[in-house]
């Protein structure tokens, strides 16, 4: 039996895997249950028993892509800005593609904006949960705003405008965010 379980656990990944690489080549609207069957090596009725219909792969799939990022992510440290930033850094070197894809792609699928809806709540709470310390105190319309602000300096896109569009290096790019938010984190910042 416990065979049969790690032989099923190693076909859903597959699936899962296939449904992930096919995305970052061509949109979502193009990729058919066919083309993840072949590239997972399994029929089209293995996909359909698994996941039921194309809507169940892909909230699988995000299901799945969400837990790998959250398991990552939620390992940086409170209140530490250097292995924040380190972690970020991490997180988006390995799945930024990714990520840039997906909000590409949110306002031309319901299923898309919903992941994407879903990732920028979880980066607001990873935001709110890892600088705490220095939200400590903070309440209303002044921890909204400084809220915002770490969420805007610690996102995908900023990400993508200092490394990929500047050509900032990743140490670089980690002393570019600390510049940015050191002044936040300091409690004598407030206006």
């Amino acid at each position: 039996m416990t065979k049969r379980a790690a032989a099923s656990e190693e076909t859903r990944l597959r699936i899962l895997d296939a449904m992930g690489e096919l995305f970052l080549e061509r949109p979502l609207s193009q990729i058919t249950l066919g083309d993840v069957a072949e590239r997972a090596g399994v029929t089209v009725q293995t996909v359909l028993r698994r996941f039921g219909d194309k809507d169940g792969l892909n909230a699988a799939a995000a299901a799945h892509g969400f837990q790998t990022v959250a398991s990552a992510r939620d390992s940086a440290p409170v209140g530490d800005l250097v292995g924040i930033l380190e972690n970020l850094a991490e997180h988006y070197e390995a799945s930024s593609r990714l990520a840039l894809k997906m909000l590409a792609e949110e306002h031309d699928s319901p299923v898309m904006e919903e992941i994407t809806g879903r990732g920028r709540a979880y980066h607001r709470q990873w935001c709110e949960r890892v600088f705490a310390p220095s939200l400590e105190g903070l309440a209303g319309a002044e921890r909204a705003r400084r809220l915002a602000q770490l969420v805007a300096v610690c996102d995908v896109y900023t990400w993508k405008l200092l490394r990929l569009d500047s050509g900032l290096s990743r140490p670089q790019y980690i002393l570019a965010l600390t510049e940015l938010l050191e002044p936040l984190l300091d409690r004598g910042a407030t206006p």
